[in-house]
C-alpha cells in the first residue's frame, strides 16, 4: 500500500496476519464438526472474517505467512473438550497487542485503530449469536458441582480423622457419593419438570454428571495413597477442590463473560469452610463416643 514500515511495526503486523490465518483454520475445523445449521453458518462467517483480516494486514506486509500448527491442534482439542464458545472468546481476548507496540502501529498506520475496532466488534457480535447447547445447562452443572463440593468435601474431611484409614474413607465416600449423585439428579429432574422445562431429563443428566465427576476426583487420592497416609490424602483432596473451583469458574467467566474473582472466592470459601467445620465435628464425635478405628 506504499506505507514505509519500521521493522518493529512490520513484525507486529506479521504476527497479526499469522494469528488471523491460524484462527481461520481453527474456526473452519470447529464449523465442520458443528451439526446445528445456524451455529455452523455463524462459525463459517467468523472463519471468513479471519481470512479478510489476514488479507488486510498482507496489504501492508506484502508477505505470505504460515499458520501456527501447534495452536491449531491445541484449540481444536480445547473446543472438543470445553466447547467452541469458550475457545472463541478465549482466542478473541488476546488477539491484538496493546501498549507501546500498539502506539507505534498507530503512528505509522493511523487507520489501524479503526480496522482493529471494526474487526473485534464484528467478531463479538457474531460470537454472541452462537447458541451452544452445553451453555444452556450451566445452571444444572453448577448445581451438581457445587453440591458435590460442599457435601462431599465436608463428609470426607469429617470421615478422614474419624476413621484414619484411606480405604475406609474411600469406601464410605463412594457409597455416599453415588447415592447423592442419584438423589441430586432425580431431584433436579423433578424440579425441572415442575417448572415445565421440556429438557428436564437432559438437565438432570448434566447435574448428575457434574456431581459424579466431582465425586471421582475427590475420592481418587484416598485410592492412590497408602492406607495410613490419610493426612496426605486429605491435603491432596483439598488441593483438588481448589483446582476444580478455579477451573470451573474460569470456564464460566470466559464462556459467559462473568466476573471470576468474586465467584471463585465465594465458592472456595463455602467449600473449605464446610470442610473445616466437618473436620472438627469428626474429631469431636470420635472423642465423645470414644471410638478408635
Amino acid at each position: 500500500m506504499g506505507v514505509e514500515l519500521t521493522e518493529q511495526t512490520r513484525n507486529l503486523l506479521l504476527g497479526y496476519q499469522q494469528n488471523e490465518i491460524t484462527d481461520h483454520i481453527i474456526y473452519s475445523r470447529i464449523a465442520s464438526r458443528e451439526k446445528e445449521s445456524r451455529n455452523k453458518e455463524i462459525l463459517e462467517r467468523i472463519a471468513a472474517e479471519e481470512v479478510a483480516h489476514a488479507a488486510t494486514w498482507k496489504k501492508y506486509t506484502g508477505q505470505e505467512v504460515k499458520p501456527r500448527h501447534w495452536q491449531i491442534f491445541w484449540f481444536s482439542l480445547l473446543s472438543w473438550l470445553m466447547g467452541y464458545t469458550f475457545v472463541i472468546k478465549l482466542m478473541e481476548k488476546g488477539e491484538y497487542a496493546t501498549g507501546k507496540n500498539y502506539e507505534q502501529l498507530l503512528e505509522e498506520i493511523p487507520e489501524a485503530a479503526g480496522i482493529i475496532e471494526d474487526e473485534e466488534r464484528h467478531e463479538e457480535e457474531l460470537a454472541a449469536l452462537l447458541d451452544e447447547e452445553r451453555l444452556q445447562y450451566v445452571g444444572a452443572m453448577v448445581l451438581g458441582l457445587n453440591d458435590a463440593l460442599v457435601e462431599l468435601t465436608g463428609a470426607i474431611a469429617g470421615l478422614t480423622f474419624a476413621m484414619t484409614s484411606t480405604r475406609l474413607v474411600a469406601l464410605s465416600a463412594i457409597i455416599i457419593g453415588v447415592s447423592a449423585t442419584l438423589s441430586m439428579a432425580s431431584s433436579n429432574y423433578l424440579a425441572e419438570r415442575a417448572h415445565g422445562n421440556p429438557r428436564a431429563f437432559k438437565a438432570s443428566l448434566y447435574t448428575g454428571a457434574a456431581y459424579l465427576a466431582t465425586v471421582i476426583l475427590l475420592v481418587l487420592p484416598y485410592l492412590l495413597y497408602a492406607e495410613s497416609s490419610y493426612v496426605a490424602a486429605l491435603v491432596t483432596m483439598l488441593v483438588i477442590v481448589i483446582l476444580i473451583i478455579y477451573f470451573f469458574n474460569y470456564y464460566i467467566s470466559v464462556a459467559k463473560d462473568l466476573p471470576f474473582a468474586r465467584r471463585f472466592g465465594e465458592m472456595a470459601g463455602i467449600s473449605l469452610g464446610v470442610a473445616l467445620i466437618s473436620f472438627l465435628i469428626g474429631l469431636g464425635v470420635k472423642a465423645f463416643l470414644g471410638i478408635d478405628i
